[in-house]
């Protein structure tokens, strides 16, 4: 792990631990804020997975995804699955801010405005997150290329020394058939001698 990322991790998981832990803390004031959001949500999310235990109220729903926030944020800090805990601070982002930062609800000029700063900066943030979401860590990386590359380097040398083998076994074998070659020869001159002999 690089520096950078020791030090960027903490640095965007701390508005999530905040959050989540003002979620946990405030979920029933709360509640009245994000029931538009829930009540039109929970319906989808039931129908599209109807054998979810998806509670119906509001303040529950809020604790559950202040909790997802802590956890994930705490992940993301200490750098444990970084990449699924910035994916599931992602997907919790998406109901926080369009419950808490609804500025097309806002009639104030002043108020949708800031509502608006806070809505795109909620945008920007889960950007990053699914930025980290699909970063890998160039070390690793390194590490699993240079594991490939000894494997392959073995590879080679096994078979470098296999073919050294192979080569060697037949010149021994060429040596072998030269020296009964010349064995051959010899005797089938020693026999012919023999044969002049015994005729003469």
């Amino acid at each position: 792990m690089t520096l950078l990322r020791v030090v960027a991790r903490p640095m965007m998981a701390s508005m999530f631990v905040v959050g989540g832990v003002n979620s946990l803390k405030n979920a029933t004031a709360l509640a009245s804020t994000a029931k538009p959001v829930a009540d039109t949500v929970v319906p989808m999310v039931k129908k599209a997975a109807p054998t979810a235990p998806i509670p119906d109220d509001v303040a529950t729903l809020i604790r559950i995804n202040g909790a997802a926030q802590v956890a994930g944020g705490l992940m993301l800090a200490t750098g444990r699955l970084p990449r699924l805990s910035s994916l599931l601070l992602a997907a919790t982002l998406a109901p926080t801010t369009a419950a808490g930062h609804a500025f097309w609800k806002e009639t104030d000029p002043a108020a949708k405005a800031n509502q608006k700063t806070h809505f795109f900066k909620n945008v920007s943030m889960a950007g990053g997150l699914l930025m980290a979401g699909i970063d890998r860590d160039p070390h690793k990386k390194l590490l699993v290329t240079r594991a490939k590359d000894s494997a392959v380097e073995a590879g080679g040398t096994v078979r470098d020394k296999a073919a050294d083998a192979s080569r060697e076994a037949n010149k021994r074998a060429t040596k072998a058939n030269k020296r009964a070659h010349k064995a051959g020869k010899k005797a089938m001159k020693r026999a012919n001698k023999r044969a002049s002999a015994l005729r003469s």
